[in-house]
C-alpha cells in the first residue's frame, strides 16, 4: 500500500502495489502567533452556541475562520465536536484484565470541526499544539476502498501509519474506515476536517483516545450516524487497536466520549460496563503533574506486562483445569466463575491457591511450546523474551479490590481518617506498578516528594503514576485549592531534579456527549 511521502517536486501520494490512487500533501505552515480566545467573533460563521471558555472550542472558531476560504468553504455549516483527556485516579492499566476504574475527564481537550465536501476528496488538518506548524493530508475515498469495499485493517494500517509523521492520520481516517467496516458506512462525498488538541501527547492522559472520540463523534454529525457513548467507545477502541496498532482498553474513549465535570467515572471493563460517576468531594481535588517522562502505550515494558497477565491468565486455567478452545489464533478458556477477568478473583484466594504456583518469569518460546497460545488479540508473544507472569497476573486482582474500596471510601464523610485511607490505596496502587515493571524513576521521585510534604504537614494524601505507567503523569489528592499550590511546588522540585518544567492538570470538563455539538452557520447566506 501506498503513503505520503515528499518528493523534489513538491508533495504527492506514492501509490504502492494496490495500484490505489489519490492525492495527498503535508504542508509545514506557521499558525498565527496569537489567537484571542476571549474573542467570539468569526468573520464567516455564527456558532448555534457560545460554549462556556476553557473547553478550546473558541480557540477552533478561530483557527476556522482563519483557514476560510482556502480550507473552509464560507457557505456550508461546520459541526464542532470536543472530547477531553482523563487523568487516571484508580485502576490503571488494569483495565484490559476487567478492573473497576475511577477516571476524571480534565479540562485538555481534543476539538474537531468538519464541513460536508461535493466531491469524494478527504482533506484533514492538524495544527500542533505550540502553534510553531501545522500538517495537512489528503487523499480520496477510493484510497481506503469506499464506497464499494473499504480496505482490512491490516492494508489500512500498512497505508495510514506506515509513515511515522502521518500516524496522526490513521485516528482520523481511522474512524471512517472503522464505520464502514463495523457499521456498514458508505459515503460517496467525503469532508474536510480539522482537529485541534491542547491534551498533552505521550504523558499518559489518553490524548490519543480524546482524538478518536472527537473524529468519531464528527464523523457521526457529518453522516447522520446514532453513535450511543458506549459503542463509539468501542469503535475507538478498534481504531486504535487495529488501525494504529496501540493495545489499549476501552477505558480512555469511554471516559472521553461519558464523562462528566468535576466527576470520576466508574467504569468496570468487561468489556466497558459505567458503573455511574462520583462527584469529587467539595473538599478534596486531584491535580495532574507531568513528570516529562514520555509515555507510549506501544512501548515494550507496557506490551511485555500485558503479554505477562495473558500468559498467567491462560497458566491459571491450566491449574484449575478449566477446558481451553482455540478460535482465531486465540486460546480461550471456558471460565464461568471470573468469565475471563482476571479482576474477577479474589485476591486472597490467588495468594492462598495459585501465587506459589506461577512462574515469576517465563520464556516466550517456553510458554508457546506447552499451551500455543494466549486469549490477547492485540498483542504477539515473542519466543525469546523473558515476560513477568506472578506480578502482572496478581495486579489486577489486587488493583480491582483497591478500587472497590476506594469508591466505597469516596461515598463516605471525608474525615480526616478517610482521607489517610483514600491516600494509602493510592500509594498502594504506584508501588504495583513498580512490582510490575512499569515504575520509573522520575515518577518515583514526585511520588516519595509528595510523601514527604505530607509529612511535614501539607494538605496531601495520596499520589500515584497514571495510565500505562514507564513514565507519564503523575495525580496527586489532598485538600481542595491547597493541593494545586502543592503541585506547583513538586513542579520546582522537578526542574531542579531533571530540568523539565512539567503540566500541570487542575480544571476538569464535560466528556463528548454532556458537551453536545456546536453548528457554525454561515455568516453570508
Amino acid at each position: 500500500m501506498g503513503g505520503w511521502q515528499d518528493t523534489a517536486g513538491g508533495l504527492r501520494f506514492q501509490s504502492g502495489k494496490s495500484a490505489r490512487t489519490g492525492a495527498g500533501w503535508r504542508a509545514p505552515l506557521r499558525a498565527p502567533a496569537s489567537v484571542c480566545c476571549r474573542d467570539t467573533r468569526v468573520n464567516h460563521f455564527v456558532p448555534s452556541t457560545t460554549p462556556a471558555e476553557g473547553l478550546g472550542v473558541l480557540l477552533l472558531f478561530r483557527l476556522i475562520d482563519q483557514a476560510t476560504p482556502d480550507f473552509f468553504d464560507p457557505a456550508r455549516p461546520i459541526q464542532v465536536t470536543r472530547a477531553p483527556g482523563r487523568l487516571d485516579v484508580m485502576g490503571g492499566f488494569a483495565d484490559y484484565s476487567g478492573s473497576l476504574v475511577l477516571q476524571l475527564p480534565t479540562a485538555e481537550a481534543a476539538c474537531a470541526a468538519i464541513q460536508a465536501r461535493s466531491d469524494d476528496q478527504l482533506r484533514l488538518w492538524s495544527p500542533c499544539r505550540d502553534g510553531s506548524r501545522t500538517q495537512r493530508l489528503s487523499t480520496r475515498l477510493a484510497d481506503l476502498g469506499l464506497p464499494d469495499q473499504p480496505i482490512d485493517y491490516q492494508e489500512a494500517h500498512a497505508f495510514l501509519c506506515g509513515d511515522p509523521r502521518d500516524r496522526w492520520a490513521g485516528y482520523l481516517l481511522g474512524c471512517l474506515l472503522v464505520l464502514a467496516r463495523e457499521r456498514g458506512l458508505r459515503p460517496t462525498q467525503g469532508f474536510d476536517l480539522l482537529v485541534h488538541s491542547d491534551v498533552p501527547e505521550g504523558k499518559g492522559v489518553a490524548s490519543s483516545a480524546a482524538v478518536a472520540v472527537a473524529a468519531m463523534r464528527a464523523l457521526g454529525a457529518r453522516y447522520g450516524l446514532d453513535l450511543p457513548d458506549r459503542e463509539l467507545a468501542l469503535l475507538c477502541q478498534r481504531v486504535e487497536n487495529a488501525i494504529v496498532g496501540a493495545p489499549c482498553g476501552v477505558m480512555d474513549p469511554m471516559v472521553a466520549a461519558a464523562g462528566q465535570a468535576d466527576q470520576l467515572l466508574a467504569l468496570r471493563c468487561q468489556p466497558c460496563e459505567v458503573e455511574g460517576s462520583l462527584p469529587v468531594p467539595a473538599e478534596l481535588e486531584f491535580v495532574g503533574l507531568d513528570s516529562g517522562v514520555r509515555h507510549a502505550i506501544t512501548g515494550s515494558d507496557y506490551g511485555s506486562v500485558r503479554v505477562g497477565a495473558f500468559l498467567g491468565q491462560r497458566l491459571l486455567a491450566a491449574l484449575r483445569g478449566l477446558p481451553v478452545r482455540q478460535h482465531e489464533g486465540r486460546h480461550h478458556a471456558d471460565d464461568p466463575v471470573w468469565r475471563g477477568y482476571l479482576a474477577n478473583c479474589p485476591i486472597a484466594e490467588f495468594d492462598r491457591e495459585f501465587a506459589a504456583r506461577l512462574p515469576v518469569t517465563m520464556r516466550g518460546q517456553e510458554f508457546l511450546q506447552q499451551f500455543g497460545g494466549h486469549a490477547d488479540p492485540h498483542t504477539r508473544i515473542e519466543p525469546e523474551r523473558e515476560y513477568p507472569v506472578r506480578a502482572p497476573t496478581r495486579h489486577p486482582m489486587a488493583e480491582n479490590q483497591r478500587v472497590e474500596r476506594f469508591r466505597a471510601l469516596l461515598q463516605t464523610e471525608p474525615t480526616e481518617s478517610v482521607r489517610q485511607e483514600l491516600g494509602a490505596l493510592m500509594y498502594e496502587a504506584h508501588a504495583g506498578y513498580s512490582a510490575c515493571g512499569l515504575g520509573h524513576e522520575v515518577t518515583d521521585f514526585l511520588v516519595e516528594q509528595a510523601k514527604l510534604r505530607a509529612a511535614a504537614g501539607a494538605p496531601l494524601y495520596g499520589a500515584k503514576v497514571t495510565g500505562g505507567g514507564s513514565g507519564g503523569t503523575v495525580v496527586l489528592f489532598g485538600a481542595r485549592g491547597k493541593v494545586w499550590y502543592e503541585a506547583l511546588r513538586l513542579k520546582k522540585a522537578l526542574q531542579q531534579h531533571t530540568g523539565h518544567s512539567g503540566h500541570v492538570f487542575r480544571w476538569s470538563s464535560p466528556g463528548a456527549f454532556a458537551f453536545g455539538h456546536v453548528e457554525l452557520r454561515p455568516a453570508h447566506g
